[in-house]
């Protein structure tokens, strides 16, 4: 069985996943605090292995979660042409992305989950990997930033499996048609 590939991700309500400055401060309901993971820990226990850009990962270390990588538990695989160390669970890749995924599906383990950012994202749609999109849609308007979805993007056809609304957020689960 092959193992899904999965992008799991926020956008603003005019397509955005960071704001010009590529922070993401914005993503949150309409009740803060409000205490609840949005699904999140029901999605991570079907996965085991994430994919990210540098920037992603440097964001992720630097900004969102200093001084612990929150994907201990998982296998992470970060896609830079910087020569970085690996440690147990975080690979450093310079390769191109469809070798990477297609590497990954030959092995056993549960959903790849690509997590970002834009490029990587972008690269994936071209190539047709995404098997499923599961897109958190945030109530606010950014007006600019980084676009989800870039104008070049494939026509790629969806069908809708379900839908969640949240404290305002809207959670929509698209499969890819074959």
């Amino acid at each position: 069985m092959t193992r899904k590939i999965i992008l799991y991700i926020s956008q603003s309500l005019d397509g955005f996943i960071a704001d010009q400055n590529g922070g993401v401060d914005w993503i949150a309901g309409n009740v803060e605090p409000y205490e609840s993971d949005y699904g999140y820990e029901d999605f991570i226990q079907n996965v085991d292995t994430v994919i990210c850009g540098a920037t992603t990962y440097r964001q992720i270390r630097d900004e969102l979660s200093p001084g612990q990588w929150p994907y201990e538990a998982l296998q992470s695989y970060v896609l830079t042409h910087e020569k970085l160390e690996d440690t147990d669970n975080i690979h450093f890749v310079d390769t191109h992305i469809q070798h990477l995924i297609h590497t990954l599906q030959q092995q056993e383990g549960k959903a790849i989950w690509i997590c970002g950012g834009a490029n990587l994202i972008h690269q994936c749609m071209q190539a047709d990997l995404i098997d499923e999109y599961q897109i958190t849609t945030v109530p606010v308007l950014l007006g600019d930033g980084i676009r989800l979805f870039e104008k070049d993007c494939p026509r790629i056809q969806l069908k809708l499996e379900s839908i969640r609304e949240e404290n305002g957020l809207i959670l929509a689960v698209y499969q890819k048609q074959n």
